[in-house]
C-alpha cells in the first residue's frame, strides 16, 4: 500500500475528527465485468473484450454529455454504449438479448473484499455513502441485490445535478447532501479520473487499485492513499499509528 507523503503528517489529525467516506459504485464496489458471464453465453471468447469496450464507451459518453451540457442519465449512456459496442464487434443481438444485458447491470456482484471492508468501517462509526453517476433508484437496486445497501447512510446520485463526475458541481452536491465538510470528506474510487476530480475539489481521496496493471493518470495530482482492497483501506484509516 502506497501512502502519499502529504498524507502522513496529517492523517492522525484527520481521523481524530468525524470523517465521511463517499464510495464510487461501478468498478469500485461493484464488478462491472460481472456481465461477462452473460456475454459468454452469447459470444463466447469475445465476451471479456466486448465488456471492456462497453464499459469504456459508457464512461466516454458520460464525459461527453457532461462537457456538452447535454445530460441524459447513466442508464441512457449505458444503453447507447451497448449499441455502439454491438456495432463495433458486429454482433447483431436481438432486442431481448440487449434487454437482458442491460438488466444484468442491476444484479452485478460486489467485489469479494467489499462486505468485510465496509463492515469494518461502519463498525468504527465512520459515515459511509454511495456516490455514483448512476440514477438513485438504479443504485438502490444494485446495492440491494449485491447485499450491501445496509452498509450505507445514504446514496448521493450525480443525477440530481444532471451532470457526471468529475464535474466539480457533483462533488459540491455530495457535501451538501451528506452534510460533510471538504476537510472531512474522503472519496474512494478505482477510477483515477474520479480521484483526481475529488482532490481537485479539495477532498482527500483513496485510489483503490484493483489491478496491479492499472495505471494512474500522470497529471501531477497524486491520490492521498493508494490501496489494493477495502481491507487495506480500513486498516489504514482505523490504525492510529502510521
Amino acid at each position: 500500500m502506497d501512502i502519499h507523503p502529504t498524507a502522513v503528517a496529517t492523517c492522525e489529525a484527520e481521523i481524530a475528527m468525524p470523517i465521511t467516506i463517499a464510495f464510487d459504485v461501478y468498478g469500485t464496489l461493484i464488478d462491472t465485468q460481472g456481465v461477462i458471464a452473460v456475454l459468454e453465453d452469447l459470444i463466447g471468447e469475445r465476451a471479456a473484450e466486448f465488456s471492456r469496450t462497453w464499459r469504456d464507451k459508457q464512461l466516454e459518453y458520460s464525459f461527453r454529455r457532461g462537457l456538452m451540457a447535454a445530460y441524459a442519465d447513466f442508464g441512457v449512456c449505458t444503453r447507447q454504449a451497448l449499441e455502439y459496442t454491438c456495432l463495433y464487434y458486429q454482433t447483431p443481438f436481438t432486442s431481448d438479448q440487449k434487454r437482458g444485458l442491460l438488466d444484468s447491470y442491476s444484479s452485478l456482484p460486489a467485489f469479494d473484499d467489499v462486505k468485510t471492508g465496509l463492515s469494518q468501517l461502519q463498525g468504527a462509526g465512520i459515515s459511509l455513502y454511495a456516490f455514483s453517476n448512476g440514477a438513485r433508484r438504479a443504485v438502490e437496486v444494485l446495492l440491494a441485490n449485491a447485499g450491501i445497501r445496509d452498509c450505507f447512510d445514504g446514496i448521493v446520485s450525480c443525477d440530481d445535478v444532471r451532470s457526471f463526475k468529475p464535474n466539480p458541481a457533483v462533488y459540491a452536491h455530495f457535501l451538501k447532501e451528506s452534510g460533510a465538510t471538504r476537510e472531512a470528506a474522503w472519496l474512494v474510487s478505482s477510477n483515477p479520473f474520479d480521484v483526481i476530480g475529488a482532490i481537485s475539489a479539495g477532498w482527500r481521496a483513496a485510489w483503490l487499485q484493483r489491478s496491479g496493471s492499472a495505471v494512474f493518470d500522470p497529471w501531477d495530482i497524486e491520490p492521498t492513499l493508494t490501496v489494493a482492497s477495502l481491507g487495506d483501506l480500513a486498516a489504514k484509516l482505523l490504525t492510529p499509528a502510521h
